[in-house]
């Protein structure tokens, strides 16, 4: 069973304006000041990791320069170009049956493209027992960042307080981002953990789960699924993708489906989200 990662990329990174910009935003930037982009920093994360997964680039149309530059050894016929952005629901239904029809027993890993982490061993530690979890069982493994502030700039999964935080737990809901005094009873009451949106599945399981929530999208995938390897598959996509509903995973699947399990993780992790994100892990004031 061979492990696929996904790298999410098509975001225009609007919150950073004007250090990000949508013709060339923070996924493709040295936000780090350490001489690679996020994205590039995440393709090396992912290959601690399993240096021998398959990668695949979901992305935008107008950004495919930069997937081409800056990741040279991804196959190109694993960067998959949006016509239109469409949210994550349809990103991760599009890899998903393209990875399916690539490789059947496929595991799958769908992470943003530019999030930091401190940690690179503890990272590829959590990430390895999502991936044997996921293999073994009917489930979509989410991973959960102890949170160290109540940050309201982030969506929270909550688990049973108490819970063992060494192996995946059940997910009991997700809760979107809140304002700060709930934020502070999230951290207050425990069994909140801060949602990195990293999933991890067997590919033939989140195909059942997208059937069930979003027939709507999975059947934009069996149309286009049809085209794969073909002459006509560009233009297909270029028709049918758009057609998708735009909502996210979290919405589409992760709220709805019983099969939602978390792997805590205790290593830091920020989304760099904002200004104040990145000049607290730079150490100092950002010059742009």
């Amino acid at each position: 069973m061979s492990n696929h990662i996904v790298i999410m990329a098509g975001g225009q990174g609007t919150r950073l304006y004007p250090l990000s910009t949508p013709e060339h935003p923070k996924q493709f930037i040295d936000l780090l000041e350490c001489g690679k982009t996020m994205i590039q920093l995440t393709y090396e994360r992912y290959r601690a990791v399993d240096p021998n997964a398959a990668f695949w680039v979901v992305t935008s149309a107008d950004y495919e320069h930069f997937i081409l530059e800056q990741l040279p050894d991804i196959p190109r016929e694993h960067i998959l170009l949006e016509p239109e952005p469409r949210n994550t629901a349809p990103c991760v239904a599009w890899a998903t049956w393209k990875i399916l029809s690539e490789d059947p027993g496929a595991t799958v890993v769908v992470t943003p493209s530019d999030a930091w982490v401190q940690d690179i061993s503890a990272h590829a530690a959590t990430l390895r027992a999502a991936l044997a979890f996921a293999q073994g069982n009917e489930a979509v493994v989410c991973i959960g960042i102890e949170p160290t502030s109540p940050h309201t700039g982030y969506g929270y999964i909550r688990i049973a307080a108490g819970s063992d935080r060494q192996s995946p737990v059940k997910v009991a809901s997700f809760t979107e981002k809140p304002d700060l005094d709930t934020a502070k009873r999230y951290l207050a009451e425990g069994g909140y953990l801060w949602n990195a949106g990293v999933f991890v599945f067997r590919a033939e399981v989140m195909e059942g789960e997208l059937r069930t929530f979003a027939p709507q999208i999975s059947g934009k995938m069996n149309e286009l699924a049809k085209s794969f390897g073909t002459a006509s598959e560009a233009a297909e996509t270029c028709r049918i993708f758009p057609q998708c509903e735009r909502i996210s995973i979290d919405y589409a699947v992760m709220e709805k489906s019983s099969l939602i399990y978390c792997v805590p993780a205790a290593w830091a992790w920020s989304d760099l989200g904002s200004f104040a994100a990145i000049e607290a892990v730079l150490g100092h004031p950002l010059k742009y």
